[in-house]
């Protein structure tokens, strides 16, 4: 029987990142892995998906040449190629992470891992089951779709992230049920490569959670792409009927038919808690997820869970961020807790969408007072000069000259958020902002710009 000082159950972001710090800090390791290593995030999301939404981002750049004094025909545009170009990015940077486990002395087990008691966990593969004593574990099994009465996904004409990004054969016509990032960021891709796309949602814009303004901002982009969109609906269903889908939506009381090729159900994710064992020790769950505490313990002292698992913020940066906090914690370091505010959000359409801290209907719910610096990109001389004019950086400061949340919509703008996060999590005030002497021109110096716009201060706007 082997034993480690720490076992860290799924190797996505949260894991094998957590893997790595606790290997810096002298633990033994080892890391179960049923799949690839790299997890969802790198294998089926985050990376494949924005090497498609790269070549997606090209077709328009293309599109656009002409204005730039360069003359070029798109003669075709092959989605196959696009894909596979993806997956193969991914299997690149799976092998890397298989490195890192090699070069940091980490034990790779592959095989499916249920917890049996606080110390051991049971390792099967389709030859053998061994068990492994462990001193520390980590949870980091990550997240799968939610399903809805009449949201089922099938894998076949009604289908999720997972298997859309490994779609190789585009359909003539999609349905793309919620507007969160994921049904933002596919219907962005889909329709660059002549796919007709409609969006289904619920609430009242497309990427609900982010400042209205930014929804609006892509809304009009994506009616220019001629995205159709159903928002602020009473209901949706999706129907398989064999040969095409029917998606229906409610509308004062009725509901109206729309007939895809396909359709995709972005809902939303829940945690991967079941036949992992958390019963066997009584680890309490939550709403579909792990409760844990501010260093990502569970109830059970020397199990943690990091990452979707242990519930939102559902993001990889979070996970990896997440999972170097548990290791250091097991390890007897004082690490800080995660101020979940300072965890900025991303959505790479284009334009990109990427946010940190609060949004406007948030303070004003809160009644908390603020005052906002907003400075369109069309008047930035790097964004005209560069033809990305699109977008925005927004502001939300406080009295004190905090900021409260702040918003970019643009090319660049999942880029541009840095400095912004860098600055909240230093708890910067406006001044030193002031003093930051930003280069010119730049894209970036917008956001100086725009802390002294909420001052009334802006110099070029």
């Amino acid at each position: 029987m082997k034993t480690f000082d720490l076992v860290v159950l799924g190797a996505g972001p949260g894991g094998y990142v957590a893997a790595i710090r606790a290997s810096q800090l002298g633990k033994k390791v080892a890391i179960i892995e049923m799949d690839k290593m790299g997890g969802v995030c790198l294998n089926r999301g985050c990376i494949p998906t924005k090497a498609v939404l790269k070549s997606a981002h090209s077709v328009h750049e293309l599109q656009d040449m002409k204005e730039l004094g360069i003359n070029i025909e798109i003669k075709g545009l092959d989605g196959a190629q696009a894909v596979k170009r993806a997956s193969g990015i991914s299997d690149r940077i799976s092998k890397g992470v298989s490195f890192l486990m090699k070069k940091n002395n980490i034990e790779v087990l592959s095989g499916f891992g249920k917890i049996k008691s606080a110390t051991t966990i049971e390792v099967k593969t389709a030859s053998a089951v061994d068990t492994i004593t462990f001193k520390d574990l980590i949870v980091a099994t990550g997240a799968h779709y939610k399903t809805f009465p009449g949201l089922e996904h099938d894998g076949k004409r009604l289908i999720g992230a997972w298997e859309a990004v490994k779609m190789e054969t585009l359909p003539k016509s999609i349905g793309i049920i919620g507007a969160g990032a994921i049904g933002v960021e596919f219907a962005y891709f889909w329709n660059a490569f002549g796919v007709e796309v409609h969006i289904f949602e619920l609430q009242k814009h497309l990427l609900p959670i982010e400042d209205d303004d930014s929804s609006i901002e892509v809304e009009k982009a994506y009616k220019k792409y001629g995205i159709k969109m159903s928002l602020g609906i009473e209901g949706v269903r999706a129907v398989n009927n064999g040969n095409d889908v029917s998606i229906f939506e409610k509308i004062a009381g009725k509901e109206v038919e729309h007939k895809f090729e396909m359709g995709l159900i972005a809902v939303g994710m829940t945690g991967n808690i079941d036949n992992i064992g958390l019963e066997a020790v009584g680890i309490k769950t939550e709403r579909g997820f792990v409760s844990v505490n501010s260093m990502y313990q569970t109830n059970v002292p020397n199990i943690y869970a990091i990452g979707d698992v242990s519930g939102p913020p559902l993001l990889a940066h979070a996970a990896s961020h997440e999972g170097v906090t548990a290791a250091e914690h097991l390890a007897g370091l004082h690490p800080h807790a995660i101020d979940k505010m300072n965890i900025a959000g991303c959505t790479y359409c284009q334009p990109q969408v990427a946010s940190v801290g609060y949004t406007e209907r948030e303070l004003k719910a809160k009644g908390i007072e603020y005052k906002v610096g907003k400075l369109p990109f069309v008047a930035n001389g790097k964004a005209v000069a560069s033809n990305e004019k699109d977008g925005f950086v927004k502001t939300l400061m406080g009295k004190h000259g905090e900021m409260l949340g702040a918003h970019i919509v643009g090319t660049q703008a999942t880029e541009l958020i840095h400095e912004y996060v860098l600055f909240k999590t230093m708890e910067g005030i406006d001044e030193e902002i002031f003093a930051t002497i930003h280069p010119h021109p730049t894209l970036g110096e917008w956001l100086g710009e725009a802390v002294l716009a909420s001052k009334g201060r802006a110099l070029n706007y």
